[in-house]
């Protein structure tokens, strides 16, 4: 199977102005509304088993499932588990596993909240989640937590009291929007929410984070283009996870923000059977260059209850940096990173290129595991 447009509706389920290649302009709101959300419908488009169901029903009781029909149709082998689309969007069994070190929020972000939509860890930035909703329910999310509360869709007063946070601590010069996903939000309402942080003098930085480009495209519209463009310090971060996912509708949409001016960073998640292999990691990073998206972080994946199918071992992602490093640009080799448990923060984790310290210098091992001595100047 290869794209869209080998993708049928059934033909009583035919959402109305949608093209099966999702080619033809038309409002996101429809391809939002008329994601898979529930076991039966997604069996229109998945072969599963009277059991299968009955499993899936089981773990969406406890986790949701949302799917666009358009990042559904990027699968090339849809009867296959292991498909890194399908992957990545449909339940598995194992998520309704627990491990020995798993937690429902492994980062801490709750006991790092000095207001309800907020997570201050940092000095200088904080965390505004604006929402519990995304375009779709990525199996590996950090933030399940959130999934479970129906309504927790923080409001202006809401926002305007974590604001009252921001002004009164200066050193804050970065605010990263998140959720849920920003952009499932009504342009109106996140213009409002950027104004009102664009308005205090000494954040310097706004971020968003968003898979919108990843899994539904059609959301970089006019207006939000519009909307986005007013604000001069604004940087996007994305996440693309697969080369599958880098399609001619996800590269548009990124040039439609990069038209606005606003640069786009990636933050990939290191998956098990996804992209835990070099050669995959590399095409991806190969394809996001040259689109001008910087692949930016490669996280290695939290533990966060349901998603220790897709944890790796630490030592895979520093293996798969140090079969990139020197064999490809350095602006194609993301960082990959530890977020601490307990707000612990982000640490960086690379090959070891420094093999022993004199007082006259170092021993240092390049990309062909040659080493070298390099002087160390003396002050």
């Amino acid at each position: 199977m290869n794209r869209a447009e080998e993708i049928a509706f059934p033909h009583d389920e035919e959402p109305e102005g949608i093209s099966h290649a999702f080619h033809i302009a038309h409002e996101w709101h429809s391809d939002y509304k008329h994601s898979l959300k529930n076991i039966e419908a997604l069996s229109h488009y998945i072969p599963l088993k009277a059991r299968e169901k009955l499993l899936l029903r089981q773990i969406i009781k406890t986790y949701h499932m949302r799917i666009p029909l358009y990042y559904l149709s990027l699968m090339q082998e849809p009867s296959n588990p292991l498909d890194p689309i399908r992957r990545q969007c449909i339940p598995a069994i194992e998520e309704l596993c627990e491990g020995d070190h798993e937690s429902i929020d492994p980062l801490g972000e709750e006991m790092t909240s000095p207001t309800a939509c907020m997570v201050h860890r940092y000095p200088d930035r904080v965390l505004l989640l604006v929402t519990n909703h995304c375009f779709m329910y990525c199996r590996h999310c950090t933030r399940k937590r959130l999934w479970k509360t129906e309504n927790f869709v923080p409001t202006l007063s809401d926002i305007e009291q974590a604001m009252g946070y921001v002004r009164r601590n200066e050193q804050i010069r970065e605010v990263i929007v998140s959720g849920g996903d920003p952009l499932t939000l009504p342009t109106e309402r996140l213009d409002r929410i950027l104004s009102t942080i664009a308005s205090i003098p000494h954040v310097e930085v706004i971020r968003i984070g968003t898979r919108a480009p990843v899994v539904l495209p059609q959301r970089i519209d006019e207006g939000l283009c519009r909307a986005l463009e007013k604000y001069e310090h604004l940087w996007i971060n994305v996440q693309f996870n697969h080369p599958w996912e880098v399609t001619p509708e996800a590269i548009s949409a990124c040039r439609k923000l990069q038209r606005c001016g606003i640069p786009l960073s990636n933050q990939s998640v290191l998956l098990k059977g996804i992209n835990d292999d070099t050669q995959v990691m590399t095409e991806l990073c190969h394809k996001l260059q040259s689109i001008r998206v910087r692949p930016y972080y490669l996280f290695q994946c939290d533990p966060v209850v349901g998603a220790s199918h897709f944890r790796t071992s630490l030592f895979k992602g520093v293996e798969v940096i140090e079969k990139m490093r020197g064999h490809t640009s350095g602006m194609c080799v993301p960082t990959f990173v530890v977020d601490g448990i307990d707000g612990k923060g982000k640490v960086p984790l690379a090959p070891n290129y420094l093999m022993s310290v004199t007082s006259e210098g170092v021993l240092l091992r390049n990309y062909n595991n040659q080493t070298f001595f390099y002087e160390n100047p003396t002050e």
